[in-house]
């Protein structure tokens, strides 16, 4: 089964995700601009004409999509590397994907998914099943 992760976090946090992403085995992703706000509900920002309230706030949506086994180790990393500790710091979504097809091959499900190097290119032994370079 192969799920998709979903990651809303802070744009500053976007570099230090990618290098703990990558250190990890994920080769590919998509980051979108997104905008909005959780439970806090915004921030207040006080300028000189008073305080006004910042209620869609800017994020950045980190997209992977990736097989069953490498979910916990992936989310992990996520919030490792984007925590700050204070509101505000994201959230993540999990969610199933019923099949992935890569266009240029017309690879499907875990082919599709796989990249030299990539994580899902090592199965749950450990042993890389990619030749080295």
């Amino acid at each position: 089964m192969t799920k998709k992760i979903e990651a809303i976090i802070r744009e500053e946090k976007l570099n230090d995700v990618k290098e703990a992403l990558r250190n990890i085995g994920i080769v590919g992703m998509n980051v979108i601009e997104v905008k909005g706000h959780g439970r806090q509900g915004g921030i207040s920002l006080a300028g000189r004409t008073g305080t006004y309230m910042v209620d869609m706030l800017p994020k950045l949506q980190v997209n992977i999509v990736l097989s069953d086994h490498n979910v916990e180790r992936t989310v992990k990393t996520i919030i490792e590397a984007a925590k700050t500790g204070g509101t505000g710091d994201g959230i993540i979504f999990i969610y199933p994907v019923e099949d992935v097809i890569r266009i240029s091959s017309g690879e499907r499900g875990h082919d599709a998914l796989m990249y030299p190097g990539d994580i899902d290119s090592v199965p749950r032994n450990g042993k890389n099943t990619v030749p080295a370079k």
